[in-house]
């Protein structure tokens, strides 16, 4: 069983984070917990007219966002690692300097101490230095930036195809089979009839 903890915070992109939850529910062989903060919240019910019952009856578990002494709060409890989709610049500054005020920032804290992976999704633009530096902080400390652009290779017809195939290259970054969701890149001359 592959356990794998699900952030989402207050950056615009609800979406991703949801939509890795409902990618994620079929397999029987990943158990998903889920930390939303409260801007986080605002923004899945703003962006996908969706209430936090309904969200976080998709994962495994839950946890509050200030249940800090959750499990995940630990290195002893094994998992995979962390997704924070969307991740805000907030969420990634707090990470970036150590801050864990609450169990979100914490949990990815003890993905980089565990040297578990953790992978941010950040949604911001355009950049400052500050927002940059954070990000270079993260990378050297093992954590993996990740915002979530679209793979045009993959002609996307909707939305929905987009976010698919950049939750599914996440995805399979830790090894969970996604592969229906992802379109791999054939290369020049070789796509598929």
């Amino acid at each position: 069983m592959k356990r794998i903890i699900i952030g989402i915070s207050g950056a615009t992109g609800a979406i991703y984070g949801v939509r890795m939850l409902r990618m994620l529910a079929p397999i029987k062989d990943v158990e998903t917990h889920l930390v939303i903060s409260p801007a986080g919240l605002m923004n899945i019910q703003h962006e996908l007219d969706m209430d936090k019952k309904s969200v976080c009856a998709l994962a495994d578990e839950t946890h509050t966002h200030l249940q800090i002494g959750a499990n995940i709060a630990s290195g002893s409890f094994k998992t995979c690692g962390m997704v924070i989709a969307p991740c805000s610049v907030k969420t990634l500054a707090a990470i970036a300097n150590g801050f864990c005020d609450n169990l979100l920032s914490r949990a990815a804290d003890v993905c980089l101490k565990e040297r578990r992976r953790l992978v941010l999704m950040v949604r911001e633009t355009p950049l400052h230095l500050g927002h940059i530096r954070n990000m270079a902080a993260l990378t050297e400390m093992g954590g993996i930036i990740y915002p979530p652009l679209p793979s045009f290779y993959a002609k996307p017809a909707s939305i929905e195809d987009m976010v698919d195939q950049t939750i599914a290259k996440v995805l399979d970054g830790f090894d969970i089979d996604v592969s229906k969701h992802l379109t791999p890149w054939p290369g020049i001359g070789h796509e598929p009839n």
